[in-house]
Order: C-alpha cells, then sequence, then structure tokens
C-alpha cells in the first residue's frame, strides 16, 4: 500500500474515533497504532517500538512517555498520547518536554489522534522547543502535508534532512502567520516597509495612515489575482468538456440519460473548487439517470459530490463525509454551490 493510501485509510479511523473514542487508551488503539504503522514500524516488535518507555529525569523516577520508537538501536522519536476527545495545548506536553533532555531522541510526537504535533530542538540545542515545527491533521490534510510526513517514515528516516526542513518549516510558518497578520491588519512598521518603495517623501503619521489602506487593499487583489487565476484554468474548455457535451447532445436525440447544461456548469464549479487541494485533471463527472456523480480518477469508492438535478421541484447537492455518508442539501442556484467550498476541497484532501 502506498503511503498517501495508508494516511486515507487513517484519515478514516480517525473520523471514526472522534465519535467513540472516549479515553487515551482507545484513541492509542484505534488511531496512534495504525499510525505508528503507517510510518513503518512495527508495533508488536519491542526492538521498534517500546511502549510506556521509562527513563529517570531528575527527582521524578520511573516517570513513563507513551510510545518511544527505535531505529538501529537508539531511541528516535518520543510520542505522548492524549485522548482524542482534548484539545492539545502547551501545558500538555510537559513529560516530553522533560524526557527530551535525557534521552537520545531529537523528534517528539504529541497526538490526540486528531492531530500530531512534532518537536525538536531548532531553538536550543537539547532543550525541546515550545512550538511544534509541524503540525499534521489527521482528518484534513493536503499533498504537501502529506510528503512532510513521510519524512519520518522508518525507511526514509533522516534526522540531518528532517532538521534541515524542521527549520526551513518553522520560517515559513511564522513568515506565514506574519503575512495573514499584515492582510488583516497591517501594523506600522509593514506599511512603512511598503510606503518606503512607494512614497517620495518623509513618512509622517499622517501619510502612514493615508497609505495604510492601499496596501491592504493591494494585498488583497494580489490574492483574489492568483484565485481567479486558478479559477481561469479550471473553468478553461477542454477536450472532455467539449467531449461532453457533444454526448450529451447525442444522448439526447437517442432518448437516453443527458448531462444538461446545469449539471456541466455545476461540475466546472465543483472542479474550480477543488483545484484548491487537487489537480483538476483528477475531477471527472459521470451521469446516470437520476443523479450526476462526480468522482475522483473516476472512481467510484472516491465520491466527491452528487448533483441530484433531475427533478422539476428543486435541485440537491450531496456531499460525501471522510467516511463516505452522503448528506443532501438543497440549493437555489449554482452560486450556493460557493457555500460548501470548503466540504468539497476536504473530501477532496482525503483522496489526495
Amino acid at each position: 500500500m502506498e503511503f498517501n493510501e495508508k494516511i486515507a485509510a487513517l484519515a478514516k479511523r480517525s473520523a471514526t474515533a472522534s465519535q467513540k473514542a472516549l479515553t487515551e487508551e482507545a484513541t492509542k488503539t484505534s488511531v496512534v497504532l495504525p499510525f505508528i504503522q503507517a510510518l513503518g514500524f512495527d508495533p508488536f516488535n519491542l526492538d521498534e517500538v517500546i511502549p510506556e518507555f521509562v527513563s529517570d529525569v531528575g527527582t521524578k523516577k520511573g516517570e513513563k512517555v507513551d510510545f518511544a520508537l527505535n531505529i538501529d538501536g537508539d531511541s528516535r522519536i518520543l510520542i505522548e498520547v492524549k485522548p482524542i476527545t482534548s484539545t492539545l495545548g502547551s501545558t500538555q506536553y510537559s513529560q516530553l518536554y522533560r524526557y527530551f533532555g535525557v534521552t537520545e531522541a531529537k523528534l517528539a510526537i504529541l497526538t490526540n489522534g486528531k492531530e500530531a504535533w512534532f518537536f525538536s530542538d531548532i531553538d536550543a540545542p537539547n532543550k525541546m522547543d515550545k512550538k511544534p515545527f509541524f503540525k499534521f491533521d489527521f482528518q484534513q490534510h493536503d499533498d504537501e502535508d502529506i510528503d512532510e510526513l513521510s519524512r519520518f517514515q522508518k525507511n526514509e528516516f533522516s534526522i540531518e534532512g528532517i532538521l534541515e526542513a524542521a527549520s526551513a518549516l518553522k520560517y515559513s510558518h511564522a513568515a506565514s502567520q506574519y503575512l495573514k497578520n499584515q492582510l488583516e491588519d497591517p501594523d506600522d512598521e509593514f506599511v512603512k516597509l511598503v510606503g518606503r518603495k512607494i512614497h517620495d517623501g518623509m513618512l509622517t503619521k499622517n501619510v502612514v495612515e493615508q497609505i495604510r489602506p492601499a496596501i491592504q487593499s493591494a494585498l488583497e487583489s494580489i490574492i483574489r489575482n492568483r484565485i481567479q487565476d486558478r479559477l481561469d484554468i479550471a473553468f478553461r474548455p477542454t477536450a472532455d468538456s467539449t467531449k461532453l457535451t457533444k454526448d450529451a447532445e447525442k444522448a439526447d436525440e437517442n432518448g437516453e440519460i443527458v448531462t444538461t447544461e446545469d449539471e456541466l456548469q455545476a461540475y466546472m464549479i465543483i472542479k474550480a473548487i477543488a483545484a484548491r487541494s487537487i489537480a483538476t485533471n483528477r475531477v471527472t463527472i459521470r451521469d446516470a439517470k437520476s443523479y450526476c456523480s462526480i468522482f475522483i480518477d473516476d472512481n467510484n469508492r472516491k465520491p466527491l459530490c452528487r448533483l441530484y438535478f433531475n427533478a422539476k421541484s428543486k435541485n440537491m447537492l450531496g456531499l460525501f463525509h471522510v467516511d463516505k455518508s452522503e448528506e443532501k442539501v438543497d440549493i437555489a442556484s449554482m452560486e450556493d454551490i460557493y457555500k460548501y467550498a470548503d466540504r468539497i476541497v476536504q473530501t477532496a484532501e482525503s483522496y489526495a
């Protein structure tokens, strides 16, 4: 099984556990052990996976961390598990923090079966950072997240490569958060930084206040233009869409299944939305008498949406949860599909 397929299966386990697992032990059994196995470690081999790993830490004797993952006889990764019903936070990794400095492990994972937070010692040697350099959401992730997670597989494990990537991720995430904050509310320092490039003369307080909305508007315009570029690509006529239209016309003449213009328009909208997390050429359409299906990879085991546009009174859109259960919602117009963009993207990501 490919790594992305293992993670897709793990996403289903996590979704199920969110509803049924009430304790830390249930979280370990239903999600964390399969997660360890997906990384290539044998959870039944005590030379690779040590449960209830014990190490004396200062005055605390016999304290335990839930798992230690060994490679070539050395502890490489420490894992602390919390119940899936809990929310991860800074107060929950005190044990990991204490253990980190007294073992040879350079990586630590805090997980509740919904998320996995990855820590190292980027800021100071042998001292676990207070902030994770990488967060993986078991139920909502994209191809880039899976690529980052794949670095932690046993057969690809390279502590040097991981720490190099960790440092880059740390600064990338910090930069993203900073730019997001500036997009929402540019501070004086940022406005002055840009202002020096676009304004001749002194940047007085009045000038800063005058150019602040212009800079914010420019940032928003850049974002809109990037999104529009993606949409233009998705909506560009292709050989497939032309063939669909011709096939529909031919079917209509023969009294067979007809893929209507509304269905084609909805298909293109859904395709554009899914483009946020998946290649557009993977989004396909297949019509039937009672509904029109939109799949990923033209695979009926990877449903993205269903279009119920054949009724005279109203149109409905079928949305799919991670467990592939379907939920139907009414739509009054094609624009209503955008209300469910996050749901569509989430489903597409589960097949990434």
